[in-house]
């Protein structure tokens, strides 16, 4: 080993940095960064180990995790951190309480001093294969589409019966009831009992999920089962029950184990409740909320009329107040004075026509009199004509002793001709004279 002593020269020590860990001393001490790097170098050459324990803190941050190890026997524990792109490999299901055994490798940050572990490996003790297989069914499952949410069908907002299956006597069918019956008393179960574990878990299981989902009577079923380590949870995950439950016609409720459970048959059901308690609640309506809200509508529904009945009386006042609806009568008085002066209107135009049409009457009359043969023969004309009907028009026409007929302004006689005289001048004859 060599050691450093102060400058002869000078008298001065030498340099921390020049000094390593080993030969420091109070009057050559060395540099913390040099002590760090001797730590970290140090525990470099110690390599990967494989570990066994309980996690007791799991932080996220960022997409890694800060936690702790815990031994399972004493309370020496140790902090681990695992880096995102290492955690995507792990199984999803890792948390608090798990018992577990992970590849670690031990690393110091030098700059803050912290002695930590980095993991690069975890998985369940005794269970490592089987969740393994478990990740690999999830990936292939969900590739085929059994986990879409299109396919997800709606519970009915008021089962008539709902179907059960769950353990005999367990404390998962007690919760489902009484909490269903808690919050609508009238609803109405058919409970399958199965064997909630072991190897008679998924063959009891499918049967009792396809009776069920063959009765036309069951609107809903709920497969229920209590908390347990993921060894006794594995047969909710068995393809077989994922399957039936895919092929199922029925809505399904997944309510297994607890908040932190998560078989396959959450995935594919139409509902997952996190306990069977949550179950009940999300497969029945809640009475009390149900008629608070009856009450609700009804209060807006009798509001709404209250303002439509308001509203429209408001508007028949206002029809109301109008002069034409306030006194009818007043507009048939005004229309019928319109209809009396129109008539009388019309009178007068009508008697002044037909003053003006008796007049032009009168004087056609007058004309038409002037001209006519009557008047002449009032005046002492006379028309002769022979039996014959011919008008004598010519004194030759009447030789003597010729019959004829004299037509005067009252009447006619029968006179005889004595043949033709000399006319003495158009004076001669006076009216009246043939």
């Amino acid at each position: 080993m060599t050691t450093f002593r102060p400058d002869t020269t000078t008298g001065e020590a030498p340099p921390p940095d020049s000094v390593h860990p080993r030969d420091s001393r109070g009057d050559s001490p060395t540099s913390v960064s040099r002590l760090n790097d001797a730590i970290r170098g140090f525990v470099a050459n110690w390599g990967s180990v494989w570990v066994e324990g309980e996690i007791t803190s799991w932080n996220l941050r960022g997409g890694n995790v800060f936690g702790r190890l815990k031994d399972l026997t004493t309370d020496s524990a140790i902090s681990f951190r695992l880096w995102s792109s290492t955690r995507e490999r792990l199984p999803a299901d890792l948390k608090v309480g798990d018992h577990v055994i992970a590849c670690v490798k031990a690393d110091y940050f030098i700059k803050t001093g912290d002695f930590t572990f980095a993991i690069s490996a975890m998985r369940h003790v005794g269970l490592g294969d089987q969740l393994e297989n478990l990740e690999r069914l999830r990936a292939k499952l969900r590739a085929e589409g059994l986990f879409d949410a299109s396919r997800k069908q709606p519970l009915p907002f008021l089962p008539g019966l709902i179907g059960l299956i769950t353990g005999e006597n367990s404390d998962a069918e007690k919760d489902v009831h009484r909490n269903a019956e808690l919050r609508w008393p009238q609803v109405r179960f058919r409970t399958k009992h199965v064997a909630v574990q072991g190897d008679r878990c998924v063959p009891e299981t499918v049967a009792a999920l396809k009776a069920m989902d063959a009765d036309p009577d069951v609107d809903v079923i709920v497969i229920a089962r209590g908390g347990g380590d993921p060894q006794t949870l594995l047969g909710f995950s068995d393809e077989r029950l994922v399957r039936a439950v895919a092929a199922a016609s029925t809505p399904i409720v997944s309510a297994i184990g607890h908040e932190n459970d998560h078989p396959l048959l959450d995935d594919v059901a139409d509902l997952r409740a996190s306990t069977p308690t949550d179950a009940a609640k999300r497969v029945v309506p809640d009475v009390a909320e149900q008629r608070a809200l009856v009450g609700q509508l009804r209060q807006r529904l009798t509001g709404r009329l209250t303002q439509r009945v308001s509203h429209d009386i408001a508007q028949l006042e206002q029809l109301r107040s109008r002069p034409v609806l306030r006194a009818p009568e007043s507009l048939l008085t005004t229309r019928s004075h319109e209809v009396f002066l129109l008539v009388a209107r019309g009178r007068e135009r009508i008697d002044r026509a037909l003053e003006t049409q008796g007049r032009r009457i009168a004087e056609l009359r007058a004309t038409l009199t002037a001209l006519s043969p009557a008047s002449t023969l009032a005046r002492g004309y006379a028309i002769a004509h022979r039996t014959d009907g011919v008008i004598v028009r010519d004194a030759a026409q009447a030789p003597a002793g010729e019959p004829v007929i004299i037509t005067v302004g009252r009447g006619s006689f029968a006179a005889q001709s004595q043949g033709e005289i000399a006319e003495t001048g158009p004076d001669s004859v006076s009216d009246g004279q043939t």
